[in-house]
């Protein structure tokens, strides 16, 4: 469970919030054509759709489709407080992005649906790197309910950017050895040391 579940779920209400408020200027003002921001692979113009994918959607039923695994998942991963929150995420957004640049179909590539990705990753290997029970059975539960999404990281469904997935999940495992490897450094740091006598 999150530190503080409250203030997680507004955190996470409040990012949804925003992807609704960009989508709905998208849908107000056509000429704005925020989708042609996403990922464009092997393009250097299309570079910088790695920081604006994730906030983008191709309409109203993707961004519905995204919603409840970016709250649920979301909520999840705020359960080591925001800095791993922020690390995970940046982690995620930014190796699921350089992936997707680098071998995605051509076309532009959004959605969060790389983010959920890295997230779902990040949650089902925490706990083994960690060696932590509860986590593990958090990744045991959520496998059961939304583990054949994991799926979605090969090709074959079509204007599906299973590049994005699998770059996404990809971010989530490093994410995952990093946390993991940084709390180990942190408890063995805590150690307190003994005065040979």
């Amino acid at each position: 469970m999150p530190q503080n579940p409250l203030g997680a779920a507004v955190g996470m209400l409040v990012a949804v919030a925003v992807l609704y408020g960009i989508e709905l200027f998208d849908v107000a003002d056509p000429a704005a054509d925020l989708e042609a921001n996403g990922i464009a692979p092997r393009d250097v113009s299309g570079l910088d759709g790695i920081l604006w994918a994730p906030l983008l959607h191709a309409g109203w039923g993707h961004l519905w489709a995204n919603t409840l695994p970016l709250l649920v998942l979301g909520w999840l991963v705020l359960a080591g407080g925001l800095r791993q929150f922020v690390a995970v995420t940046a982690t995620v957004w930014i190796v699921g992005g350089v992936g997707t640049w680098l071998i995605g179909a051509p076309g532009v590539h959004i959605g969060a649906s790389g983010v959920i990705f890295g997230w779902m990753v990040f949650l089902l290997l925490r706990g083994f790197f960690q060696r932590s029970f509860a986590q593990i059975l958090v990744a045991v539960v959520l496998f059961f309910y939304w583990g054949g999404m994991l799926w979605g990281v090969l090709p074959g469904q079509v204007g599906i950017s299973w590049e994005g997935h699998l770059f996404g999940a990809l971010g989530g495992v490093l994410a995952a050895w990093l946390v993991a490897r940084s709390t180990r450094g942190q408890a063995a740091g805590s150690e307190t040391g003994k005065l040979a006598g």
